[in-house]
Formats: structure tokens, C-alpha cells, sequence
């Protein structure tokens, strides 16, 4: 098997499995039927109406009731069980004070929406962390605790170990700088979606800051790499720093300005509200990263694949970069919707009997896709070459993901579907290495034997001294005795770069012929015919009998034969 069947099998493979991972996913969804047809019905299951089934949704309630001041509310989100005389608004209102100053709280990406929580930590499995606080002496983690609600349902609490612990965080808290800082107009008076005026404003500060500083260092980096690898002269790594520049800065400040919040205490509600927008941030630039690196390394790879002359690889990196891009745009859209807090897996999964319309819906474009590498691993044509399948010809201009574009000799452009491409037959003329010089020379039969012999020599003696013929074969035969001339065939092959050239050397070679037949005393029959007439005998005792008739007309024409003739 060649290493292009290998390719196109795993391919078929690929998507043999995700048809059948959408279907068993989508009659996962079908709900079994009783005897009469009808799915039995089923009791609804109870709901938490202020989300605390899952983890995420707790930390995000609390966050919620926080930014509003509502600390009633924030308390529904702690375990009090074990605190009888604790007030519940004002446990809340302390540890949303704790995370202001030094907590951390995870972000939806980190925490688990599963009911059950992440089972694969090393905690117990009805506990879950979601946090960490900074203290004098350590860090000192959250720890949310699953319990069961006085309806019965399974909710995800502040664990009381937590809340038992939040007066000694209280005490050994880092201070924050932001609070130091801050006048108390900006500290505590004026809000603004939930957190103080002076928090947002040193977000902003704290944005620039982080820009402006991974801006120089990564410029110092960038000229550093430069310098020491100027010597070499190799300009990958100056085409790929150049391109990921931006994007590795958006990157790196996402990443320090989440950094830079937390150690300056800057308020957890803050943080909350721009960990979605960050988190998209950190992925629109990775993703960004990628598309401008594989960018680069596509475009040397074809500059060096053409200054190599292998031009068909050209294609199968063109396939490939558009590959890579359309799983980074895929990719980037499922961690973007998650970031935002959208569940993008269960949205998939919820699709059902849709599954199976979207797959069913998709042939075509599998079909495609399969033609594509079939196209790009066989490679029967590639990017500029002339090819004629079925009724059309044309020059290639692109190989997509999903069609081929064609430049027709009349300049019209015809896109033609991977798939249908494939099942052609394809006649690349691109690919020839000689080229056919087979013309049909046609004499006049009053050439002579001795002209013919001597055109003959002459014809293969001209093919064998001409630079751009081939010598094996160059034939030159009397093949024929045709009804109005003497066929001679010449059969030989030109090395040639191109059509162009070789319509240039076929020009050289017809005018040598020529000039050899005018020089042999011959020529080239024309289209013409000879007609012989003849007249039966009986009709022509008739007119020798019919001489002695006296004559019809007084201009002394005679009739022989009924014909009138003059004489």
C-alpha cells in the first residue's frame, strides 16, 4: 500500500468514527418508547433556583450576590451549619473582604459543571476546591463541600471548614495595595458594578503597565535571538518572530495583568467580571500565535520548495496550512464560548436527532474533504499546471479544503468540487517530458523513387543534427500509397521547457521541411482529382454515322453525338 492510500484509509477511518461517535451520541438522546409507542414519562428532576448544583455555579451565585451587595443572598452560599451564633450577611461580607485583599478565586475554565464535581482531584469526592487565599504565612485553600438542600437536591456549599477558618484569614490576609493607595472617595464611595470606582481605574492602570513592560522585554528578546542568529542567515526565525510578535505580547500581558490583580488586591468582584474577557483574550491570542506561525512556516516552506523546483509539494502545503487553520478557528470558538461561560461540549451533545441531520447533511462536504487529500497525497495536478478533464481545460490556480479553480482558455474561471475532481480522469499536460512531433507529409505520386530516397536521408539527417531532438526515436518512413498522394510519417520527440517552446522548435523543424522537399524536386500533393470520361462503343458508331448529316445552325457547327460541336 503507498504511503497516499495509507493517507486516504486513516482519513476514511477519521471520519468513519466521528459519524459514529455524532450517531451514538444523537440516539443517546432518543428516549426509550413503552408498548403503545409513546415514551413513558418522566418525573421532572428537582433544581436548585439559585445554581449551586455544580461548582461553577456556586462560585458564580455568591460572585453575583457579592457585586450587589446583596449579602443575604451571598450567605444562601456558605455552610453555617456549624456556626449557631455566626450571622450569615456578615460571613459573607467577611469573606468577600478576604478575597479582595489576597484571594483567588478559579475561573470558569478551571471549574467543574458536572453535579458531581471534578472527581479526578485528590480531594474526597463530595469536596471541591475553587479557590486559594495569600496569608502572612502561605497560601490556604477554598474548599466548597457538597451537601444536601432542604428540598432534597444536591448543592454545592462553602464547606464549613472553609467558613470556620475565615476569622484567622481575616487576621493574616495579605494587606491590599490598591485599598493603600486609593483616597476613600475611590475606595469605597463611588461603585460601579458592584466594585469601587478605584479598582477600575487601577485595572486600567495596571493593563497599560503589564503592555508597556512585556512590550520592552519581549522586544529585548526579540533583538537578542536576532543578533545571535544573524550570522547563520537562516530566515525562519526572523519571519516567525515578526509574525507572532503581537500576538505573544497580548498573550503574555493577558496573562500578567490576571497576575498583577490579584497581587495588588484589586476587588474579587473585579476580577470575576474580566476573568471571562481575559481568558478570551489569552485564547484569541494563542490561537493568533498559531495562525501567524503556521503563515510563516507555510510561506518558507514554499519559497524554498520553489527555489528547489519542487513544485509539487506546493498544493499539499497550501491543504495542510488551510487544515491547521480551519482547526484553530474551531478550537478558538469552542474555548471562547467556554471562557464566556457557555457549554459548548453539552450544546454538541444536546443536538440529537439534529446530529444526524448535520452528519446525514455533511456528506457532501466529507466527500470533499476526502477528495482534497486525495488530490493533495496523489497529487495527479498541481497549482499552474495545465490539465483538461472531462469537456474542459485549463490552467489550476488553487486547491481548496473543497474545490479547485480552473483558468479556462477563454479566461473564464470554473470551480469544479474536490469530490466530482477526484472520480475524473485527468490528462496533466504539465507533466510531459518530451513532446510528440508527428506530422503526415503528403507528396505528389510524380515524385520519383530516387527523390523519395533522397528526401528520406535528408529528413533523418535534419532530426538527428537538431539540438532539441530526441535522437531515440527519430523516425522518418515511406508508410503509405494514399489515392492522391505518397504518405511519409516523421516521428520523433523535442525536449522542451514548455508549450511555447516547443510550438518555437516545431516552427524550426516545419521550415527545414520545407526547404528539404523544394530541394529534392518534389513537392506536396494538392487536393485535386483526375476524372477520366469514356464512351461506349454503340454510341460512338452512332456519331461517325451522324458526320455526313447536313449541318444544323449556319455558324458551321456540326452535331456529333447529339452534341452540338464547333468546327
Amino acid at each position: 500500500m503507498t504511503s497516499s492510500a495509507r493517507a486516504l484509509f486513516r482519513a476514511l477511518i477519521l471520519v468513519a468514527t466521528m459519524t459514529l461517535v455524532v450517531a451514538s451520541s444523537a440516539f443517546a438522546q432518543i428516549p426509550g418508547t413503552n408498548g403503545n409507542g409513546a415514551a413513558p414519562a418522566q418525573p421532572a428532576a428537582p433544581t436548585d433556583p439559585l445554581g449551586r448544583e455544580t461548582p461553577a455555579g456556586m462560585v458564580a451565585g455568591f460572585i453575583a450576590a457579592a457585586a450587589e451587595q446583596n449579602y443575604e443572598r451571598a450567605a444562601m452560599y456558605l455552610d453555617l451549619s456549624q456556626e449557631k451564633d455566626a450571622w450569615g450577611p456578615s460571613v459573607a461580607q467577611q469573606l468577600q473582604r478576604i478575597l479582595d485583599r489576597g484571594g483567588v478565586v478559579y475561573s470558569r475554565l478551571r471549574l467543574s459543571t458536572e453535579p458531581q464535581g471534578d472527581q479526578d482531584d485528590s480531594l474526597p469526592p463530595e469536596q471541591e476546591k475553587f479557590g486559594m487565599v495569600r496569608t502572612d504565612h502561605g497560601t490556604v485553600d477554598l474548599i466548597a463541600q457538597r451537601v444536601e438542600g432542604k428540598d432534597g437536591v444536591k448543592i454545592w456549599l462553602v464547606s464549613a471548614r472553609t467558613v470556620a477558618e475565615l476569622p484567622e484569614l481575616s487576621r493574616t490576609v495579605v494587606s491590599s495595595s490598591v485599598d493603600k493607595l486609593l483616597p476613600y472617595a475611590l475606595r469605597d464611595e463611588y461603585r460601579f458594578a458592584g466594585v469601587p470606582i478605584g479598582h477600575w481605574i487601577a485595572v486600567v492602570v495596571l493593563a497599560f503597565v503589564c503592555f508597556g513592560a512585556v512590550w520592552l522585554i519581549t522586544g529585548a528578546i526579540g533583538f537578542i535571538i536576532l543578533k545571535l542568529r544573524r550570522s547563520t542567515g537562516d530566515s525562519r526565525i526572523r519571519r516567525v518572530l515578526e509574525a507572532s510578535a503581537l500576538p505573544v505580547r497580548l498573550l503574555l500581558t493577558a496573562w500578567a495583568l490576571r497576575i498583577a490583580m490579584s497581587l495588588a488586591g484589586v476587588a474579587i468582584v473585579a476580577r470575576q467580571h474580566l476573568s471571562g474577557a481575559i481568558e478570551l483574550l489569552g485564547w484569541v491570542a494563542l490561537s493568533w500565535i498559531i495562525w501567524r506561525v503556521v503563515d510563516s512556516l507555510a510561506a518558507f516552506a514554499i519559497d524554498r520548495m520553489t527555489l528547489r523546483g519542487r513544485l509539487s509539494m506546493l498544493s499539499a502545503v497550501t491543504f495542510i496550512r488551510r487544515s491547521v487553520k480551519f482547526v484553530i478557528i474551531a478550537f478558538a470558538i469552542i474555548v471562547g464560548f467556554n471562557a464566556l461561560g457557555y457549554n459548548v461540549t453539552a450544546g454538541l451533545a444536546a443536538l440529537g436527532i439534529g446530529g444526524i441531520a448535520i452528519a446525514l447533511g455533511a456528506q457532501k462536504t466529507i466527500e470533499h474533504l476526502v477528495g482534497s487529500l486525495t488530490l493533495v497525497t496523489d497529487q495527479p495536478m498541481r497549482v499552474g499546471d495545465f490539465c483538461k478533464f472531462g469537456d474542459t481545460s485549463g490552467t489550476i490556480e488553487d486547491i481548496g479544503m473543497r474545490s479547485t479553480r480552473i483558468r479556462t482558455l477563454d479566461r473564464t474561471v470554473v470551480t469544479v468540487p474536490n469530490g466530482a475532481l477526484a472520480a475524473l480522469q485527468i490528462e496533466n499536460f504539465s507533466r510531459r517530458d518530451k513532446f510528440w512531433f508527428h506530422p503526415i507529409l503528403e507528396l505528389r505520386y510524380e515524385t520519383s523513387s530516387d527523390q523519395i530516397r533522397t528526401l528520406l536521408a535528408s529528413l533523418r539527417e535534419m532530426l538527428l543534427d537538431h539540438p532539441d531532438v530526441d535522437n531515440d526515436p527519430a523516425r522518418v518512413r515511406l508508410i503509405g500509397l494514399a489515392p492522391a498522394a505518397l504518405k511519409v510519417e516523421i516521428f520523433a520527440y523535442v525536449h522542451a521547457v514548455d508549450g511555447d517552446t516547443f510550438l518555437e522548435v516545431q516552427e524550426d523543424l516545419m521550415l527545414k521541411i520545407l526547404e528539404l522537399v523544394e530541394a529534392a524536386g518534389t513537392g506536396f500533393a494538392a487536393g485535386s482529382q483526375t476524372v477520366y470520361v469514356a464512351r461506349a462503343k454503340g454510341a460512338a458508331q452512332r456519331s461517325a454515322g451522324d458526320e455526313d448529316a447536313p449541318s444544323g445552325g449556319s455558324d458551321g457547327a456540326k452535331v456529333r453525338g447529339g452534341i452540338p460541336e464547333r468546327v
